[in-house]
């Protein structure tokens, strides 16, 4: 990757679409983090902790993932979490942000629902105000667990919908199918939230028919192995719905072997609505723009590529038309004037 280019990426104006900010939870941070709030970890330095960031499978993942979580008690410590992530983004030429965060890995060890979403929403104004970066925030419900809990969940969330954008369904996807949330999906947008769903990173095609069909999702998080089936991969072309592709997390969860087989270019070409986001990123090694720079390089991104991934990044968020519009001129007016 030549400098310039690396440069260009840099400032080119985008949005994040797939990010889970309990994974942008970077070594230094668990660490004092953990001495701050006086927990004990398996690990004795952040050098340790980052040599556990390797696995071969999205469960070896997540078994870190909660683990590392255990970490944030406070209402501070998840400001200061989302803070440093946003910083992150504007280095790499972000303006908006859609971030997913898991209520159930907090509550269930103990912490009242309002410690995570207050914590994050106050981290979320800190960026807006002190460095431009609008955001929305996405409330997940962990795939593993029942309906019913996922239902709890959507109980006590009652006071904070008017500041969610959506609801996700993310946590180990096989053997979990969207349908497997059907009712609670509909509850959810019945109270006014839009539906995403993480369907064919790990698990088959038919997850993201189920997704389209029994959830109505607004948009596919991942969305890989829609590639698998031609008919699928036309009604998603067709009907534009925005996929959240995150290259490094593919890459470091065994879902490709190698970055130079990615199917971003195969995307972008078959006129797919994909986008480039981190999902995880203190865990698989890059941010945003890492995530850009390393796929370019890896499968041949041209400039117009890249464009079309950040002016996806936008059409396919959940901003008002006006400002999707503003951003993408942006993009528009950042390439004139290269």
């Amino acid at each position: 990757m030549t400098d310039t280019l690396d440069a260009f990426i840099r400032g080119l104006p985008k949005a994040e679409l797939h990010l889970h900010i309990e994974g942008s939870l970077e070594p230094e941070l668990m660490f004092a983090l953990a001495q701050r709030n006086r927990i004990d970890l398996p690990f004795q330095s952040v050098e340790e902790i980052r040599a556990a960031y390797a696995f071969s499978n999205l469960q070896d993942f997540l078994d870190i993932y909660y683990q590392g979580a255990g970490v944030l008690q406070t209402e501070e410590d998840f400001q200061d979490l989302t803070i440093a992530y946003f910083r992150r983004l504007k280095a790499d030429g972000g303006v908006h942000a859609e971030i997913f965060y898991d209520p159930q890995t907090h509550t269930d060890r103990g912490l009242p629902f309002s410690v995570a979403a207050d914590g994050i929403l106050a981290g979320m104004k800190q960026a807006e105000d002190e460095l431009g970066i609008t955001s929305r925030l996405i409330m997940s419900y962990l795939r593993h667990l029942s309906e019913e809990a996922a239902f709890e969940t959507l109980r006590q969330a009652e006071p904070y919908l008017d500041r969610f954008v959506g609801v996700g369904l993310d946590s180990g996807e096989v053997g979990h199918p969207p349908s497997k949330f059907a009712n609670v999906m509909k509850a959810s947008r019945e109270r006014g939230l839009l539906i995403n769903a993480h369907a064919g990173e790990e698990g088959p095609p038919a997850y993201v028919y189920e997704a389209l069909d029994i959830l109505g999702v607004d948009r596919i998080d991942h969305g890989n192995r829609a590639l698998e089936d031609q008919a699928l991969t036309r009604r998603l072309v067709d009907m534009g719905i925005t996929l959240t592709v995150c290259p490094l997390s593919n890459l470091s969860l065994c879902v490709v072997k190698d970055l130079k087989e990615h199917p971003m270019k195969r995307m972008l070409d078959l006129g797919l609505k994909a986008t480039c986001n981190s999902d995880d990123p203190a865990y698989f090694g890059g941010y945003v723009g890492d995530n850009y720079i390393r796929t370019a390089e890896a499968v041949g991104l041209t400039r117009d590529d890249l464009a079309t991934l950040a002016k996806n990044s936008f059409s396919g968020s959940f901003l008002p038309a006006a400002d999707k519009a503003r951003h993408i001129a942006a993009v528009d007016a950042y390439l004139a004037a290269q």
